[in-house]
């Protein structure tokens, strides 16, 4: 998860636990789960939800709140997505792939560009080299990041 998607995070997350049970149950009848992890999606929907979100207030909110979630958090997820963001027709192309597989994988990451930040979750098992280097991409390295990544 990252700072300010914690209620979509939450869901994702749950949406993973209960594949991981579906798959088990469902692998003595041949039936098999597939979940479709693509990352970033550029869409105009999530443009738009940024451009109003940043014009927008948020009364009763503390101003380091504000301020971290405005000047910090934004320009920072905005580069992450305009970076490592990939199209609604690759997702979908991937979706019909996993379909017509006979034995699709459990887990189907659709970016590759994203997949060495997943990859940071199971390298550690204590969980900080991805905690960390998610907030460093956010908060620290984000010019140098989209730089490397273009």
């Amino acid at each position: 998860g990252i700072v300010f998607n914690d209620v979509y995070a939450a869901s994702k997350f749950a949406v993973e636990g209960f594949c991981e049970s579906l798959a088990v149950q469902l692998l003595q009848f041949n039936i098999f789960v597939s979940m479709v992890e693509p990352g970033p999606v550029n869409t105009d929907f999530e443009m738009k939800l940024m451009e109003e979100v940043s014009r927008s207030e948020f009364p009763g909110t503390d101003p380091a709140t504000i301020r971290y979630f405005k000047d910090v958090y934004l320009p920072a997820s905005h580069e992450i997505f305009t970076t490592l963001g990939q199209s609604p027709t690759a997702v979908a192309e991937a979706i019909v792939k996993v379909i017509k597989s006979r034995r699709p994988p459990f887990r189907i990451q659709t970016n590759r560009l994203y997949t060495p930040l997943v990859a940071l979750k199971y390298a550690d098992p204590s969980g900080d080299l991805s905690v960390r280097t998610f907030y460093r991409l956010l908060f620290q390295y984000g010019t140098v990041f989209h730089l490397s990544m273009a």
